[in-house]
């Protein structure tokens, strides 16, 4: 089976579900299907014609694994999604919170070789816009240990360095409260009656957001 936008989707999106749920589990079937927007039954056909070229594991009635080949052309096609983001944003001048549409066309459009000439233009970057980090040629990821902000210690600075969701306007928000990866900021103080954080970033503004928008902001050290 030849590597068409469908297939490398459907790569894609096992790929991304896998990191979410461990990457020796099984991904349900509802749970792909839903990702893709399509009805359980397409899913299930095209995880069959997966399976029978190798890339996927399809265990009825519990769930599809990438195989080895798999996962390798997955981690290319995020490559290339993550190099075009980054192209867009610093070369083309594009908003962060407007590249990932665009970037999902696109991935399945450039050539090997201009994704290679980006990768040089680029510096040869280990991570897009978001802090989302980019497979190298070879289809292999470098693994970072990162905290939530509902996870990091409090009053000591910590540097966003990930932001969890492709959402335009969550995104704007991020950038309008001055937490793009690169920010060095502190957790002040948790309500978990509020289900809300308090922040301390640049200039010493205090800022407050709530859980959920702190569970998809990634942190280090």
């Amino acid at each position: 089976m030849l590597p068409s936008s469908t297939v490398e989707n459907y790569l894609k999106a096992i790929y991304s579900a896998q990191r979410a749920i461990g990457e020796s589990a099984l991904v349900p079937m509802g749970q792909l299907a839903s990702a893709l927007d399509v009805v359980p039954g397409t899913a299930t056909t095209m995880v069959k014609a997966l399976s029978e070229s190798g890339l996927v594991r399809y265990e009825p009635y519990a769930g599809v694994r990438l195989t080895p080949a798999g996962d390798k052309l997955a981690a290319l096609v995020l490559r290339r999604h993550r190099l075009v983001e980054l192209f867009l944003v610093q070369v083309m001048g594009m908003s962060w919170a407007e590249v990932h549409d665009e970037a999902e066309h696109l991935e399945h459009a450039v050539s090997d070789r201009l994704i290679q000439r980006m990768d040089e233009m680029l510096g040869f970057p280990t991570v897009d816009p978001h802090g989302d980090p980019i497979p190298n040629a070879d289809g292999g990821v470098p693994e970072r240990a990162y905290h939530t902000l509902l996870e990091c210690p409090l009053g000591q600075p910590v540097r966003v360095a990930r932001v969890a969701d492709q959402d335009a306007d969550f995104l704007r928000f991020i950038e309008q409260s001055s937490l793009m990866p690169g920010e060095a900021i502190v957790v002040v103080s948790r309500d978990a009656a509020a289900d809300s954080v308090a922040i301390e970033g640049r200039d010493a503004r205090r800022i407050v957001i709530g859980a959920r928008a702190a569970s998809k902001l990634l942190v280090d050290q």
